[in-house]
């Protein structure tokens, strides 16, 4: 209690590292132990100077400011070592976050991870596969512009973020970003200089935050009902081809070896292909011995179809349709499917009917 107001929700904040806490040195913006933590303890807006910064499982504990009918936000915040630029993420990296999240999922109201935005997408699309069962709000944000810097987009960001996580909470994996709350397995890095950084093409926002937050409700998934499991077992023999005219046999049939599991095949238009012979036999006989081929397309918007003869006969040479998916979220789909075969003795028949069904609204029905 402070004064008549309340401290209503207890968040945790995830700090991975990424641009939001970085400072200048030598060789450019880098990750910067600490950073984050004193300018947040020296904003007013994130933190209240009246109240001391307080501490809790050796942890800063730091309070908002009210937001609406005088509720503050009390959150603490768990900084890794090392701070990561989101460049060098690997999949241990997410299994540890996941890890994280699953452990600490009854002791805070919901949780906001701070992240750097190059492969913040594949983040929060692997996070939310999972995450099973996880009945709290976890939003990724960041910035293109450091806290510690003048002029920035930082506060907005992780203002909003916490925001969103705290007083309207949303039972899903977001990202927050230049006011606008995304699902996380159907954002998409658009640009790579503005600050309106991210989109969602086939998928409107959750909530805009604009004077007032505005939600589509019709839009957010109910809590998952399932126990919580955290599931980190992935593959990491999963790799990516961006069709393009030309494209030789021996480059594809390189990639299809062995130890390769999954291929995120990306396809001209509603799903097509070169009706190659020699292609279509090497991606056959892939699918054959047990690599999952997964078929989405390069557009920005709309999905795989089989309106086409060209898209017809990647089907038939056992590439599956992956609808709507972006490459990231089918990337992250595909190392979770993967890495159950061994752990959860996924048949591959389970593992294909999984990759064409929503399982966290990642694609549409």
């Amino acid at each position: 209690m402070i004064g008549a107001e309340v401290i209503q929700h207890n968040l945790l904040v995830l700090h991975t590292g990424g641009t939001i806490g970085m400072r200048p040195g030598p060789r450019g913006f880098a990750p910067s132990q600490g950073a984050l933590l004193k300018t947040i303890a020296g904003t007013p807006q994130l933190h209240d100077p009246a109240v001391g910064v307080g501490e809790r499982g050796g942890r800063p504990l730091f309070t908002t400011p009210p937001f609406a009918a005088g509720v503050r936000v009390r959150y603490e915040v768990l900084e890794y070592a090392p701070l990561l630029d989101s460049a060098n993420l690997e999949l241990s990296h997410w299994a540890r976050l996941a890890e994280d999240l699953g452990r600490l999922h009854d002791h805070y109201d919901g949780f906001v991870v701070l992240h750097g935005t190059d492969t913040m997408v594949f983040t929060a699309s692997a996070l939310s596969f999972m995450l099973e069962g996880f009945a709290k709000p976890v939003v990724l944000t960041g910035a293109q512009i450091p806290l510690g810097r003048l002029r920035n987009d930082a506060l907005g960001n992780l203002l909003g973020a916490i925001e969103i996580a705290a007083l309207h909470p949303i039972p899903e994996v977001t990202l927050f970003f230049h006011h606008r709350l995304l699902r996380g397995n159907r954002a998409r890095k658009h640009d790579a200089s503005s600050l309106d950084a991210f989109d969602s093409p086939n998928l409107p926002p959750l909530a805009t935050v604009g004077i007032h937050v505005q939600l589509n409700d019709a839009l957010i998934l109910p809590a998952d009902p399932r126990p919580l499991r955290v599931r980190t077992e992935l593959s990491p023999h999963v790799g990516s081809l961006r069709l393009y005219p030309g494209i030789t046999g021996a480059v594809l049939e390189n990639l299809l070896r062995p130890p390769l599991e999954g291929l995120v095949l990306e396809t001209y238009g509603a799903g097509n292909g070169p009706e190659r012979a020699d292609l279509l036999a090497l991606l056959r006989e892939a699918s054959t011995r047990g690599v999952l081929i997964l078929n989405v397309t390069q557009c920005s918007r709309g999905h795989v179809r089989g309106d086409y003869q060209a898209g017809r006969a990647l089907a038939e040479a056992g590439v599956i349709a992956g609808g709507d998916l972006t490459s990231e979220a089918a990337m992250a789909k595909l190392a979770l499917v993967l890495g159950q075969r061994a752990c959860s003795g996924w048949t591959r028949d389970v593992q294909v009917r999984l990759l064409q069904t929503p399982l966290r609204g990642e694609m549409s029905g």
